[in-house]
């Protein structure tokens, strides 16, 4: 059962020449002990989507439709006052760069017990005790010494186990993790995305994971979504899209991804297009090996290719 549902979701940017669409229909579902993968090239609505749900948009982002439904509320109808009681509590974000996310003139430990008094309303030794318990929770050692420690004094990999923490603190129904492992090494990669896994099993939570790394998206996620220039293109269970992946951007995107095997990578052809361009139809197609005359004048529909497997292109027709 899904515990929040993005329904039509458009959005677009009032820019010097106008108004312009960054986000069109975009639909996917998060379940409780799921993780959504929400994959795709920089640049093509991943994050803006994320951002949406949150209510954390830039003044120039404006919503033009659609629905973001949790708690059977549409989070799109909430107040300032209302969301600032669901992020952080209820939906928790842990953002994209760990280096920069805290704040350097606060010891770690203020900042966090400063999300349990403004969330959970606690104080003194209780809110000292479940901070440890959080940080415990991530792995870090020796809780009580590194609640005392300055963000300068943690690691990369450290910091974003304590702000994972964070996020977990207040018990949070959803976690957005939006490239949650930029800036890190390999092995501490992989201890992040083991952590998430480890907390998606234990505490149900639903984590949306936001990244252009498949591999990433291969060893963890269960669903994913492969998003090109604002539109979803295709949905599957992570197993079904790696072994049979139905979209020409997505057997594009999985040919690019290094092999064991010595085989020579395949790139795709040109480049995104940016918010300024205006595409007529299918807007891969100018990239597309598989592109037919129709592509170039029709947005293709959502065809269903299997369970709970849909694909927009036309060769599916």
């Amino acid at each position: 059962m899904s515990i929040l549902d993005v329904k039509n979701l458009n959005l677009g940017f009032n820019c010097e020449n106008g108004f312009r669409h960054a986000l069109y229909d975009v639909n996917f579902s998060l379940e409780k002990g799921k993780m959504f993968a929400l994959v795709g090239e920089s640049g093509c609505g991943k994050t803006m989507s994320a951002m949406s749900i949150l209510q954390l948009l830039p003044k120039t982002a404006k919503i033009t439709g659609g629905e973001i439904i949790f708690d059977g509320k549409n989070l799109l109808n909430c107040t300032q006052n209302e969301m600032q009681k669901i992020r952080g509590a209820k939906i928790a974000l842990i953002p994209q760069d760990p280096m920069t996310s805290l704040n350097p003139l606060y010891t770690v430990g203020d900042q966090l017990l400063e999300v349990l008094k403004v969330h959970q309303n606690l104080e003194g030794k209780e809110a000292f005790q479940k901070a440890i318990e959080a940080f415990e929770m991530v792995q870090i050692p020796c809780p009580e010494i590194r609640l005392k420690s300055y963000p300068h004094e943690f690691s990369g990999g450290m910091k974003q186990r304590a702000i994972i923490a964070m996020a977990l603190c207040c018990n949070a129904e959803i976690l957005i993790a939006d490239e949650p492992t930029t800036a890190l090494d390999v092995t501490i990669q992989a201890q992040i995305m083991k952590l998430l896994k480890e907390i998606k099993e234990q505490t149900q939570t639903a984590i949306m994971l936001i990244t252009h790394d498949l591999a990433l998206v291969g060893e963890n996620a269960d669903e994913v979504s492969v998003m090109y220039a604002g539109r979803i293109v295709e949905n599957a269970p992570a197993d079904e899209f790696f072994q049979t992946p139905n979209h020409p951007y997505s057997m594009a995107l999985l040919k690019a991804i290094p092999s064991n095997k010595g085989e020579k990578l395949e790139t795709i052809a040109g480049h995104p297009p940016t918010i300024q361009q205006i595409i007529n139809g299918c807007k891969f197609h100018p990239r597309c090996k598989f592109c037919m005359e129709i592509c170039k004048q029709e947005i293709p529909p959502m065809f269903t290719v299997g369970q709970n497997h849909n694909s927009a292109c036309f060769l599916n027709k």
